[in-house]
Formats: structure tokens, sequence, C-alpha cells
């Protein structure tokens, strides 16, 4: 028996006018996600506990199986899990972002013009961070290089109690009333501001007509994790695939093998055929479980991309869902799939909220009846079924 988990991050939304007073799931073309929620249990979940902020590390934990009441410790603590960085109990971590501010002189007075420098790439994000920690780095604080405007910053012995903004929450902002209260932390983003403004990476993306990456923002702050491992806690091995350190991070801390695939961007431009390749591969290769984390639909809703978020999805169920619904029935596989959003990303807020999202687990040889016509939040609420505690959903998969 296999078990696979189809996260389409952020893909859950509200009625958008441009679409008609659809949202983008309802009009997405989807049939063979659609086909599945015809005959599978569909219904909302919840995946983010009232008394925790709605990001993805808590929501993917929640999805994973993970209780985050139990076992959330931070965003950027996972996200080091993946890089590689070595972390004692007493650090403290903390994801970096490069983004784009504005050009008014005062820091202060400076808008959040683009939380991703137009989705820099690594190669010159890495410049920078490298430029950042060069000039910056002391015996209580580093940095660390990750993918494209997503990076880390360690601060030795030093105690988790720090209250900061995720840059995505602020587009379009000035930053004055969301500035980190930690003078240290704040005069590292300003400091950094003189570092990359005029970095010769940054004049050539303002040639090329691209947004500078001119300032690191300092935010998702976290501790060590620990979490029991997936053959510990489920009796399962497995893989992950996934284009973003934080999913790659929780599956290092729950044992599972994590898959690099060449060209996997998090975005709407990721290579979709390697990820199913990979996933294929994973499952042929004798994984029991395999988890595959799609970003592109959130990164469409962070940056209102319309259009964009509709084609996510749609590339989802033409180049994922399909490659690996036809590798297992080819194989005479039997096989448990859930597919569902972490947390809903509105392209009217372009942030995450923690509003339930819909799920579709479908079942190989159990198929019923679900007298929903197509895989939306509209007919998932039809459904009257409600699942309070998103980390439970593993063991309605596995059961």
């Amino acid at each position: 028996m296999k078990y696979i988990v189809i996260l389409c991050d952020g893909a859950a939304d509200t009625p958008v006018a441009e679409l008609g007073g659809k949202t983008p799931l309802e009009a997405a073309k989807k049939p063979n996600i659609d086909k599945l929620a015809t005959l599978g249990e569909v219904g909302m979940v919840t995946t983010v506990p009232a008394n925790l902020p709605p990001g993805s590390d808590v929501a993917n934990l929640a999805v994973f199986g993970y209780d985050p009441q139990k076992y959330y410790t931070g965003r950027s603590p996972l996200e080091a899990m993946s890089m590689g960085v070595h972390l004692e109990l007493t650090d403290t971590t903390f994801r970096t972002n490069v983004v784009t501010l504005s050009d008014e002189e005062n820091y202060e007075d400076k808008t959040m013009v683009d939380y991703s420098s137009d989705e820099i790439t690594t190669e010159e994000s890495s410049q920078l961070i490298a430029a950042v920690n060069e000039a910056l780095r002391t015996e209580e604080y580093e940095f660390f290089s990750g993918i494209s405007y997503r990076h880390l910053m360690v601060w030795h012995n030093k105690e988790n109690k720090f209250s900061l903004t995720p840059p995505h929450d602020i587009s379009g902002r000035c930053v004055k009333d969301y500035l980190p209260k930690d003078k240290t932390i704040l005069n590292l983003m300003k400091k950094s501001h003189e570092i990359l403004k005029n970095h010769p990476v940054n004049l050539d993306r303002i040639k090329r007509g691209l947004n500078p990456a001119n300032s690191i923002w300092i935010w998702g702050n976290g501790t060590k994790p620990a979490l029991d491992t997936y053959k510990e806690k489920f009796g399962l091995q497995g893989t992950v695939v996934s284009a973003v350190d934080l999913i790659k991070g929780i599956g290092v801390c729950a044992g599972l093998e994590n898959v690099d695939v060449i060209g996997a961007t998090g975005n709407v431009h990721t290579n979709f055929d390697g990820k199913a390749e990979a996933a294929i591969k994973a499952l042929r290769s004798g994984s029991d479980f395999l988890y595959v984390h799609l970003e592109a639909p959130d990164e469409a809703g962070h940056r209102h991309e319309i259009d964009n978020k509709v084609k996510a999805i749609e590339l989802i169920d033409e180049k994922i869902v399909a490659p690996i619904l036809k590798a297992l029935e080819d194989d005479g596989q039997e096989f448990a799939m859930l597919i569902m959003p972490d947390h809903p990303t509105p392209l009217a807020i372009r942030t995450h909220t923690s509003d339930p999202v819909p799920y579709i687990i479908y079942k190989s040889g159990k198929c019923a009846e679900s007298g929903v016509a197509s895989y939306t939040e509209a007919e998932a609420l039809k459904t009257g079924i409600v699942v309070d505690h998103g980390y439970t959903l593993i063991e309605r998969l596995t059961k």
C-alpha cells in the first residue's frame, strides 16, 4: 500500500471578481483532481490552531501528521535542518529574506515593494548573502545562503523572545510600523541595505529591469525542533519532493528522504515534470509514503497573480496528479491519496489565513460516490465533513 500527499500550497481562496466571482479552484480546469473528489472523501479541515500563526510551517507540520501544539518551534529551524546547518539547543534561528525596499532616504519611510525581489535566483542571492555575512558576521550571529530569496540567520546562545513580521504580510506598505523592536536585528537590516544597494548583482538587476534585493528582512524565529520519525510514529518510510527548505526540513526531522529536482523553483515555472518523475521513482523504489509539495499557488497568491494561481492548479492536475495516478495504476499498486492545501492564500489580501481548507482522501479499491461534483471550497463545505485537527488527516489516510 502506498500513501501519497499532494500538497497544493495556498491553493484555497475566496471568490475573485476577475474570475467571475469564482475561486481559483473553481475556475481551474482540473479533471483528474475533480474525478478523485467525486469518488473519495471530501471535507474541510483546520490545519492551523487558533493560537498559532497561519504559516506554511504550522500548517505543513499538521498535514504531515504532527500536532503543531506539541512540535512547533518556529519556521526557520526547520529550514536550517534542510540546509544542513548545525544547531545547538541554545540557538535561535531566523528566516532572512532578501527583499526590495523603496528608495526613500530613511529606512523607516521605505515601502515593502517585493518580499522576494522578483523571485531572485539562488545564484544571485547567494552572492548577496555572502556579502552580508562577510560584513556583519560576529561570534554571536551568522548568515547562511538558502534558495532564491529564502535565507537563514543563526543567533548563538540567544533566547527566542522576538515578535517579527513576515515581509509577505506587508507588501505595498510602509515598513515603519512593522520593523523589529529588537535594536540588534533592526541595525542588521539597516546595515544590510548599505551593503546591498550598490552591490554589482543589484546594479546588474536594475539594468535588466528587475527589482534589486537591496535589504535583508529578518523574521520567522525559532529553536531546534525534535520530531518523532515517520518510522517511529507511523511505521512508514518515505520521500519528500519539494523545492522549499521549510518542507525539506520537516522531511529531515521526520527521517524521510529528500529528493532534489533540477529546475524546481517553488513558483509556476517550476519543473513539474521533474517533480512527478522523482515522485514516481520514489514510489517504485520502495517508499511507502510520498509527500509532494507544490509552492506555486501560494506564490501567486502572495503576488496577486490571478491567472498564475489558476494556471498553477491546472499544472498540478496535469503534470503531477495525472502521471502519478497513471504510474500507480500501471503498476497495479493499491494506494491512498490526500490532496489539499496547507492554508488559504487569498489573492484579495496576498497573505495566509487560518481558515479551514478543502481536502480529498481517495483510496483505490474503495471508491464511493462522495456527492460532490468537483474539488472546490464550496463543494467541500456541502458534505458537512469537518476535521477540527489537521494532524489527524494522516490517520484517516492510512487507516
